[in-house]
């Protein structure tokens, strides 16, 4: 409806035309400063993100986050927590070898008492999903310390679940469907992780003294993923790799003195996903698998070369990817994403010297997908949860072979959210979104549930699962917990 002031005035003629004329100068005026305004703002970066399935578009809030400088790792906190005596560990985003497979020394029960495991402790966390690593007696875990505007890594023991240390820097951070996403890569010497805005801190593993710090926005011109930072830090060898996705593509970081190593170029301007590197090998080859917004590339893992592009294709190339490939042998991998992506199986070829990659396959979102975990392969089988617009078999557990044929699905009475799951000692457990905890038999032979119950109380149990002689850690949007399955 028009104002009646400017309404009025154009009914009476020439007399009231100045006044409009004003009234349009001014919003003209007020328009350019706005403009002038925010263009001044250099330290300013908004990005969106997209709603997730369920959600208004009134829910939907854009996160923009007033940049300050960051000094990485400049508060240091020791507290009385001692390190356990374990000598298992899960270092790293889906274990030791990437491939979210425990190792056979992992004996669980076949079975769980009334109530569930037996929970040894439990600890609050900031709001997020990050996932933990275990090493060293300890389980290191990315936080967000909201009270204090603080980026955090802390470092718990084993045993009881009392504080080692902990690490942290100022960082402002709005909520974006929660905070802290990503699992800390840790040896025997260093860990890893990388924080909500592209920070990556590397301290000692054993002392928390700080090492060095990147801040991949500005160091490499990154574009902050929509959900903030996913992709979990690889330490191979002695080197942390990274998936940038700015000025470079990847890069090789030294651990112990932050040196950049190498860089993998990046002309055709492929951005960070919420996708990780994952190693593999082939041909006698070692390279590094990534998956980008854009495309995929591998990258040689080998020092004479090392970043050097040994293939790309762009036939994959989806704005929200988080599961990493997922190598099946012979030089094939599946990668899915949820969506309405699917999956797809891809060839890697060598001819002489040279390497290059062809689609195989191609599966539906009710076929074969996952939307925030990655599939896991376990004696020449996948298995992965569908996601929500899998239609009929939606969050349905299912098993796969390589080729693309389902084996079984878990049925309409037998679903899971979006949590996470793992192999063990030939048990496949999967963590549903209420915190439920379910144990069946990781085989082509049917769906075979062994155990149910209820581990958390909280929302949106997302995290990766973390397991080290037979202790569990799992944790929901706020809480963190260790079981016992042994």
């Amino acid at each position: 409806m028009a104002s009646p002031g400017i309404f009025q005035g154009e009914q009476r003629g020439r007399g009231a035309l100045p006044a409009v004329l004003i009234v349009l100068i001014g919003v003209l005026v007020s328009a350019a400063v706005l403009f002038w305004w925010r263009g001044t703002l250099s330290g300013v970066s908004t990005f969106k993100r997209i709603p997730l399935p369920g959600e208004t578009s009134g829910a939907v809030q854009s996160a923009v986050v007033a940049e300050a400088p960051v000094r990485i790792g400049e508060t240091f906190i020791r507290y009385d927590g001692v390190p356990s005596s374990l000598q298992d560990s899960w270092p790293a985003f889906r274990g030791a070898r990437h491939d979210n497979l425990a190792p056979a020394s992992e004996k669980l029960a076949d079975s769980w008492p009334v109530g569930g495991p037996h929970r040894l402790w439990s600890i609050p966390l900031g709001e997020g999903y990050a996932g933990p690593a275990i090493r060293n007696g300890c389980a290191y875990v990315l936080d967000y310390d909201g009270a204090a505007g603080e980026d955090a890594l802390r470092c718990f023991s084993m045993e009881d679940g009392r504080e080692v240390w902990r690490r942290s820097y100022k960082v402002r951070i709005k909520r974006n469907h929660g905070i802290s996403r990503t699992v800390p890569a840790v040896t025997d010497r260093h860990v890893v992780d990388i924080g909500p805005r592209c920070h990556v801190m590397c301290a000692d593993a054993v002392t928390g003294d700080l090492k060095w710090g990147l801040d991949l926005e500005r160091d490499w011109g990154v574009e902050v993923p929509m959900w903030y930072t996913g992709q979990c830090p690889l330490i191979d060898g002695t080197q942390a790799v990274l998936g940038v996705g700015g000025k470079v593509l990847l890069a090789g970081v030294d651990c112990e003195t932050g040196k950049v190593l190498w860089e993998t170029p990046n002309p055709r301007k492929w951005k960070m996903s919420h996708s990780s590197v994952m190693p593999m090998e082939f041909a006698g080859k070692k390279m590094y698998l990534y998956c980008a917004v854009g495309g995929i590339v591998g990258v040689s893992a080998e020092t004479q070369d090392a970043g050097t592009v040994l293939w790309e294709t762009d036939q994959w190339n989806y704005q929200v990817v988080a599961p990493t490939p997922v190598p099946v042998g012979d030089g094939r991998f599946w990668i899915t994403s949820g969506y309405g992506a699917g999956s797809a199986l891809f060839q890697i070829v060598k001819e002489g010297t040279r390497f290059s990659v062809k689609l195989l396959k191609k599966v539906d979102k009710k076929t074969f997908a996952c939307e925030q975990h990655t599939p896991v392969f376990h004696q020449g089988y996948l298995y992965t949860v569908l996601p929500a617009d899998a239609g009929a078999l939606r969050k349905q557990a299912v098993c796969m072979e390589p080729d693309g044929r389902v084996v079984w699905t878990s049925g309409a009475s037998e679903r899971f959210g979006l949590g996470p799951f793992m192999v063990a000692d030939g048990k496949l457990l999967i963590l549903d979104d209420d915190g439920m905890l379910t144990m069946i038999r990781a085989t082509p032979d049917g769906y075979q549930k062994l155990a149910q119950a209820r581990v958390l109380a909280g929302k949106e149990a997302w995290a990766p699962l973390a397991l080290a002689g037979g202790r569990l850690l799992v944790r929901d949007f706020g809480t963190m917990q260790c079981l016992d399955v042994r």
